[in-house]
């Protein structure tokens, strides 16, 4: 730190309690300066040999006949004076960036100026603000910090603006020509091309990150903090994705923590708010400046502290060119007070919406910076990239949001339709919503039910036959819901799940088994009954608009599903699952090139797919007869989720023995 002495006489000011000081000297006091309650006890001839201020105050005090002299209104109060008047006594004072300010608007009241003394203290102080503060890092950073509690003076003496000058001018130069010291405490420094700090025995000098200025700066208050970013984006010169983290730091300082705790407690966010907004102010048109996760994290802290639309629409639209970057974790916007749900689904949706529409509107977007329109350009179209990126992040966000019980079925249907078929090339991430959606409510509604089953002294729970599905989802909605998936784009592992999912609808249990064997089918040895198999399997198909009929997402109906014929029995149901099963255990022996052949020359899997052959028409008729009777629609719809349902899940259930219609 810089600093400076004034004077050679050594420094005979002394104390007397804490409020009466005094010049001690054989020459009795002939003045009292009183700042508050602090009163100096002085001599005229020093202070009016450099001071305009004082000597029209004592003049008009000695027509008074009174020889004390109120100055309460000098900035920097009792000690900003104390530097001031030992000046003009020309004892020692030293004057550094933590009191060089005071002293200079003090000097300024008093009016010490050069008119009254050559080399007054007015001048002195200037030499040293411009010679030695503003060239250094710190010491301006410092001297910033303290031109607040001395409003108006430090405007109106410009030194605000010498020092976001002097500041926003070093933080925009090349990092190669940083000589000064700087505070740095988030990573450690990565030497030159990420290699070891030492070579050869000879320590090579690291490299000065481009962010190297961002935690320095954030220990200013807000409104200082906007002046000298703005200064420094006005300069041209410093990347905006600097600019982002720099704000990203200042947030992490200043907004993120313990926010939720003074929302709850009641204690008063009205700074915080101001910050908020004004980070969301500052923030890079450019994309990619700033991450997803930073975003929501500020989207998160807006619904919290309830600021404008404006800044929350603001947010959204950002959010909405980069969601391919966010994960689960970010999404998961704890609900307003207002809302009756876990997490806020509706801010989600209009995300999502967002990132697919967001191409729609002449390939630009607009954002308010600088109290100006910016208008940004956006690519042509969103990669296939991002697109499977967001598809799998809303299928893992529908397997978190499907544990809340309150969550409508209607609005996890429409978030899971918000993406597009082609974006899910597997659906075991939404089958595994589906599944913990229908779970939740299920044991939700069981839960309540043997509560009052006991409280009424009922005790034979298995009598109750609404018990057997779940009465809070409807037969359409349920149907809807299931309709979501592809039984087609699910893995092995998740078909098995689903064979044995007593939650899902009969119809969906059969589809899955259908598909899984065709598709083992489909890998067994290319023979005359594989042949056969696939002719059969065709012939039962029915097709519309050129589509297969397994798939399973379907507009929502009011017609009920027919019964009888057209409804495959528990028998046969039983059959098919064994002839799975059976599958399954001959499966190493389909696979091999070299199978071994009976004592009548056959295949053995070829026997084997003669018998499924056998079986599966017979129920297939039964299943699909009654399924094109109601008029179903087919459209295929995608996941994200490469991986499986959640192994923990995968669970063995007992088979459906009592079940005699689909819904």
């Amino acid at each position: 730190m810089k600093h400076m002495k004034l004077g050679s006489k050594p420094d005979v000011f002394q104390t007397e309690g804490s409020n009466i000081r005094f010049v001690a000297t054989e020459l009795a006091t002939d003045i009292v300066i009183s700042i508050g309650d602090v009163k100096f006890y002085l001599h005229k001839f020093p202070l009016l040999s450099k001071s305009s201020r004082l000597q029209r105050l004592v003049a008009s005090s000695n027509q008074e006949s009174d020889d004390e002299v109120n100055i309460s209104d000098i900035p920097g109060g009792a000690s900003a004076f104390e530097i001031c008047a030992k000046f003009c006594y020309g004892m020692i004072v030293t004057l550094n960036a933590y009191n060089v300010l005071a002293a200079r608007c003090a000097a300024e009241y008093l009016e010490m100026f050069e008119t009254i003394d050559k080399g007054n203290l007015i001048y002195k102080i200037d030499v040293f603000l411009t010679s030695s503060i503003f060239r250094t890092w710190k010491d301006s950073i410092i001297v910033l910090q303290s031109t607040k509690s001395l409003l108006p003076w430090s405007e109106n003496l410009k030194v605000i603006n010498h020092c976001i000058d002097s500041i926003a001018s070093k933080a925009s130069i090349d990092p190669s020509e940083v000589e000064w010291s700087y505070t740095y405490n988030r990573k450690k420094l990565q030497s030159k091309n990420g290699v070891d700090s030492h070579w050869n025995g000879v320590r090579m000098q690291q490299m000065v990150p481009k962010d190297w200025w961002v935690e320095d700066l954030s220990e200013l208050e807000m409104d200082l903090y906007k002046r000298v970013l703005l200064t420094i984006k006005a300069k041209g010169r410093t990347p905006a994705v600097v600019i982002g983290e720099a704000l990203r730091v200042y947030a992490f300082r200043w907004l993120f923590g313990s926010l939720e705790d003074a929302v709850s407690n009641g204690i008063d966010c009205t700074k915080r708010r101001a910050v908020l907004e004004s980070i969301v102010f500052l923030l890079p048109t450019e994309k990619g400046s700033v991450s997803c996760g930073f975003l929501l994290k500020l989207l998160n802290a807006a619904c919290l502290l309830e600021s404008g639309e404006f800044y929350r629409d603001n947010l959204v639209k950002r959010i909405g060119t980069q969601l391919d970057g966010a994960s689960v974790a970010d999404l998961l916007i704890p609900a307003t007070s207002a809302e009756n749900g876990v997490y806020n689904v509706d801010l989600i949706m209009a995300i999502v919406e967002q990132f697919m529409s967001h191409h729609s509107d002449n390939g630009k977007m607009t954002f308010q910076d600088d109290d100006e329109i910016v208008e940004v350009e956006k690519f042509a179209s969103v990669s296939s990239t991002s697109k499977l990126a967001v598809a799998k992040l809303v299928d893992e966000y529908l397997g978190e949001i499907a544990k809340d019980p309150n969550l409508p079925v209607l609005k996890f249907i429409a978030l899971a339709e918000m993406v597009s078929a082609s974006s899910r090339q597997m659906h075991d991430e939404l089958y595994h919503a589906i599944d913990m959606y229908l779970k939740v409510i299920f044991f939700t509604y069981i839960f309540c039910f043997q509560l009052a089953c006991l409280l009424l002294g009922v005790w034979n729970l298995h009598a109750i036959p609404c018990l057997q599905e779940h009465p809070s989802l409807s037969k359409s909605e349920k149907k809807r819901l299931c309709g979501l998936m592809d039984c087609k784009k699910l893995s092995q592992e998740a078909c098995m799940h689903a064979v044995q999912n007593e939650r899902l609808p009969l119809r969906v249990v059969v589809q899955v088994l259908f598909f899984e064997q065709v598709r083992a089918s489909a890998a067994s040895a290319r023979s005359d009954s594989g042949a056969d198999l696939s002719s059969a399997v065709h012939s039962l198909l029915p097709r519309e608009n050129g589509n297969s009929y397994g798939s399973s997402r379907s507009a929502a109906t009011t017609t009920t599903e027919e019964e009888g014929s057209g409804v495959p029995t528990s028998s046969d149901i039983n059959s098919f699952r064994s002839m799975r099963l059976a599958n399954n255990c001959g499966g190493s022996e389909r696979s091999s090139t070299s199978s071994d052949i009976n004592k009548n020359g056959e295949d053995k899997s070829t026997t084997t797919g003669k018998a499924k052959v056998m079986l599966m028409p017979k129920m297939l008729s039964k299943l699909w007869s009654g399924k094109t009777h109601v008029g179903e629609n087919s459209s295929s719809d995608a996941s994200v989720s490469p991986g499986s349902a959640n192994p923990e899940e995968v669970k063995s259930t007992p088979s459906r023995n009592t079940r005699q219609s689909t819904s």
